[in-house]
């Protein structure tokens, strides 16, 4: 079957028909990553101490403790874009390539919410 023209082909976006979103996405995660990394390196650098106390009673205020999580968000689903077009590129067989995008899910999810119960047990107070 034809696809029809060029012009159509291109408008069509390819063959997968998503254009430049996974591009995008990747390049927009990098920023957020980018202003959050900014954020917090100031934030850290102006604590008069490094200690656990210090460090824990900032991290548990609003304002460090959303920046984390954002970035955790942002850095585990920049980082998951990322291994995605390896993974893409590089493995050739469709049910290994499923496999492995399933698996680096699994571990980018559970990564993520690991971080997130840690913030959340900092910001709210938690055990020690």
């Amino acid at each position: 079957m034809v696809d029809g023209t060029p012009i159509g082909r291109a408008r069509g976006l390819g063959s997968a028909h998503e254009g430049v979103h996974h591009w995008l996405t990747q390049r927009f995660t990098a920023v957020g990553n980018l202003v959050l990394m900014l954020f917090l390196t100031i934030s850290l650098a102006l604590l008069p101490e490094y200690d656990y106390a210090t460090l824990s009673g900032w991290a548990s205020q609003l304002l460090p403790a959303t920046a984390l999580a954002l970035l955790l968000v942002s850095v585990f689903w920049h980082a998951r874009l990322g291994v995605q077009v390896v993974v893409e590129d590089y493995v050739h067989e469709a049910g290994t390539k499923f496999g492995i995008l399933v698996l680096l899910n699994l571990v980018f999810i559970g990564g993520a919410a690991f971080g997130l119960i840690s913030i959340a047990r900092l910001a709210f107070g938690g055990a020690a």
